[in-house]
């Protein structure tokens, strides 16, 4: 994450706060709401983004519509003290996990996983275990979710063909 080098004042926060309700709001909406003209409001949008305020655009789609079906967070334990980069290096070879952070507690790691199927699942779940530095998992289904308009509810990435 880079460091924010330029001032982030109220306007910049009101800019932000409406991309995040919808990154498809024109720059011209946003200036009308906060009293600013559409080129202010694009300068201060570049400089959000050059200074890393601003990480990217998505669009979020319902999972299921992309072939996720099932959805699960996965605990990781490690043998002795594997580095976060290390880690890093084993979820991005997963492009079923959609999320990986460490964490304080018992675990080393958790992981959000997205798959086609309970079969699936399972199936990413064998591969993280064959790494060497891991010594189990623990991994908790999703049922539903509480708050849907949650970032973590969407997918912004298609689910693998089987075989893939």
């Amino acid at each position: 994450m880079r460091p924010v080098s330029a001032p982030f004042d109220d306007l910049d926060r009101k800019i932000v706060t409406a991309l995040m309700a919808n990154a498809r709001t024109s720059f011209a909406e946003i200036g009308a709401a906060i009293g600013l003209s559409a080129t202010a409001v694009k300068r201060r949008v570049d400089r959000l983004r050059e200074t890393g305020v601003i990480t990217g655009f998505k669009a979020t789609v319902e999972p299921a519509a992309l072939g996720w079906r099932t959805e699960a967070y996965v605990e990781v334990y490690c043998e002795g003290a594997a580095p976060p980069r290390r880690l890093a290096e084993v979820v991005r070879n997963h492009p079923e996990i959609t999320a990986a952070m460490t964490v304080t507690g018992g675990a080393d790691a958790l992981l959000h996983v997205r798959a086609r199927d309970v079969g699936h699942f399972e199936e990413v779940l064998e591969r993280i275990r064959v790494e060497p530095f891991i010594r189990k998992t623990i991994s908790f289904m999703v049922l539903s979710h509480l708050l849907p308009e949650s970032p973590e509810a969407g997918a912004n990435q298609p689910a693998p063909e089987p075989g893939a």
